[in-house]
């Protein structure tokens, strides 16, 4: 702004304050504060250029007094704004602003702290209604004397807009048809009246040109407006933090208004008062807020058809019920801070685009969402009390493939469960496709579960595995048997030096050279052989589970023969068991001749472990080289068997 600009802007507003303080007869100095700070709120449509905010008390100086022409005010002032009006000065308003005729350039006013009485309010009011102001406000009035019908001229008027904030009447009795008869029946286009306690407002008396009605923070209930059939060019209607409790009878309250598209009913009581089949809203309506209410998820059946923008945040609704509303114009829905556990499926919003579900309780929303309601472009579903589990991952990566909906994302996306995870972002969680994919898991479980079975079976044939169960199980009858059976011989005496096992192909060797020559002679050995020690009538297990356990060792002569003996090989097995569970070195091993590697079955793993740890006699091919052999074998097993016995005694104490 140049200085000129700003020389001239000052000297009007100077200017006008010579004139107001010639009107009230006071001499002022320029130099004096006089500018009160006040708000320059107009309706929808006014304009603040060129504001003048003056009040009508001042400090009283003696100065000269000056005279100056009010169409300086009129050509420089389009936005005009007092305060402090009273009883004592609102006549000299009223005459000040009968000045402004239709064609001067003020067209917004605003008055500020008002105190007078109701006859005389009514005056200034029609006086301005006959001026050139088009949008006029008025804060914080204050009602003195008693209401009073009053015949008012709503005619000739250039009135589009009147706002009424915080009015207070101090007449607790009166006639409600004289106080608010006065604004039903203006012919304006926008009337606001808020946080003014108001409990009624009546029906125009006939076709009224209001398309705007703001009653903000009253105390109106459902009565307002029934059966009222002259609000036909209303077009948005505001009735935020009032007392309505019925959704049917709001329902029924627009029935009549034709024009109406917007509806604000948010923070009042309204709640399902049961008469979901009774609503009957105007076709025209298609926003609708319902926010900050007592409503539940039966609200979905008292909604009108043709709505395309819906707000119920922050009520009760626990879900979306499927098939009870059809609203195919539905483009924005907002349900936000309510109970839901899950997304709605879109079967009745055909035409859903934008949908809000912030702060609700859902843990994992459904992945089916995407599939259910593709036209939708924008998601608001951050704030959640997330369960980062394999569904929430497969919610996430269907969300990324769709083109990536989400709004506030990553931010609003914060695992909630488990504890372990809190605080995580939804974009920093990861599970592998094998703990997700159940399908996956089962499959990679059954493999792996066949590969173990595979694997067992194969070294259970290999190492002969159900052959050693079965002679475990057989020692352990046999065991048990003699228990029961024979008390009294519970603690085994050893009756021989040695146990001979031997297949029955290398028998010559052991008749014709083990026997004799161990046997006979000095300090001879007795040895157990089956063909002459076996007891008749007992099976050939339990002999030789008796056997072994009679004698002090056992002489194991090997051969190939022996490896191709079943009955060789259980002779082994007990002797090797009575081995480890005696904890004594009972085992002599003869080698009659060479075993080739190859031949040993799988189940001989016991031998092979024998003979690759333990020393063996070889049977010498030549004569002069036997006598050695069998001094060796004899140091191995001559043992007198009392002394045996004690040791044996001893060690098992």
């Amino acid at each position: 702004m140049t200085k000129k600009m700003r020389y001239l802007q000052n000297f009007f507003v100077y200017e006008c304050l010579f004139v107001l303080t010639f009107l009230n007869n006071i001499s002022l100095s320029v130099e004096d504060e006089l500018f009160t700070p006040v708000s320059n709120n107009f309706p929808e449509g006014g304009s603040d250029k060129n504001i003048m905010s003056l009040p009508l008390l001042y400090k009283h100086h003696q100065r000269s007094k000056v005279d100056y022409d009010w169409v300086v005010i009129e050509n420089t002032t389009e936005s005009l704004s007092l305060s402090q009006i009273t009883n004592s000065n609102v006549k000299k308003l009223i005459t000040l602003l009968s000045d402004f005729r239709k064609g001067s350039r003020l067209q917004n006013l605003t008055l500020t702290n008002v105190s007078v009485d109701w006859n005389i309010f009514l005056e200034l009011l029609q006086t301005i209604w006959q001026s050139s102001v088009e949008y006029f406000n008025i804060n914080n009035f204050t009602q003195l004397s008693n209401i009073e019908k009053y015949n008012f001229r709503y005619s000739g008027t250039s009135m589009k807009a009147l706002a009424l904030k915080n009015i207070l009447v101090t007449d607790l009795y009166f006639s409600q048809n004289d106080l608010y008869q006065i604004f039903a029946n203006m012919n304006i286009e926008a009337l606001t009246v808020a946080g003014s306690e108001m409990i009624h407002m009546l029906c125009p008396s006939f076709n009224s040109s209001f398309r705007y009605i703001n009653f903000i923070n009253n105390d109106l209930t459902d009565l307002l407006f029934q059966k009222c059939d002259t609000l036909i060019q209303l077009e948005i209607f505001i009735l935020q933090k009032n007392k309505f409790e019925s959704l049917s009878k709001v329902s029924s309250m627009t029935r009549y208004m034709k024009s109406l598209r917007y509806l604000d009913m948010s923070s009042n009581l309204l709640r399902n008062d049961g008469a979901e089949e009774h609503c009957q809203w105007t076709k025209s309506l298609e926003e609708l807020d319902l926010s900050s209410n007592q409503l539940t998820e039966s609200v979905f059946g008292c909604l009108p058809v043709n709505v395309n923008k819906l707000d119920l945040h922050n009520n009760q609704i626990t879900s979306v019920p499927q098939g009870i509303a059809e609203l195919k114009s539905l483009k924005e829905l907002n349900l936000a801070s309510n109970r839901l556990a899950d997304l709605p499926g879109c079967g009745g919003f055909s035409a859903l685009e934008i949908l809000n579900m912030e702060m609700n309780s859902i843990l994992t929303p459904s992945a089916d969402f995407f599939e259910s309601c593709q036209r939708v472009r924008e998601l608001e579903a951050g704030h959640n009390p997330f369960k980062c589990s394999c569904e929430l991952q497969a919610f996430v990566r269907l969300e990324r493939q769709s083109g990536g909906k989400l709004s506030g994302w990553p931010e609003a996306y914060v695992c909630e469960y488990p504890e372990d995870l809190k605080g995580t972002q939804l974009k920093d969680f990861h599970l592998t496709e094998l703990a997700c994919n159940t399908t996956l898991l089962l499959v990679t479980a059954l493999l792996l579960t066949l590969v173990l079975v595979g694997v067992v079976a194969f070294l259970c044939i290999y190492l002969d595995v159900p052959w050693y169960v079965r002679m475990l199980w057989q020692w352990t009858q046999t065991k048990r048997r003699a228990w029961h059976e024979c008390p009294e011989e519970r603690e085994t005496v050893l009756q021989f030096h040695a146990f001979i096992s031997y297949s029955e192909r290398d028998s010559v060797w052991v008749k014709n050279e083990l026997i004799p020559n161990l046997e006979k002679g000095e300090g001879s050995v007795q040895l157990c052989q089956h063909e002459r020690n076996f007891v008749p009538g007992k099976s050939i297990v339990e002999n030789i589970i008796n056997c072994i356990d009679k004698s002090y060792k056992s002489i194991f002569v090997l051969s190939p023969n022996f490896v191709q003996s079943e009955w060789c090989h259980y002779e082994l097995y007990f002797a090797h068991h009575k081995l480890f569970s005696e904890n004594c070195n009972s085992l002599i091993l003869i080698l009659l001749e060479p075993i080739p590697p190859y031949i040993i079955p799988a189940r001989y793993h016991k031998l092979k472990a024998l003979m690759a740890k333990r020393t063996y006699l070889e049977w010498p091919k030549e004569r002069s080289k036997r006598a050695l052999f069998w001094a060796n074998l004899r140091a191995a097993i001559n043992i007198n068997l009392l002394v045996a016995e004690g040791q044996r005694c001893g060690e098992r104490d």
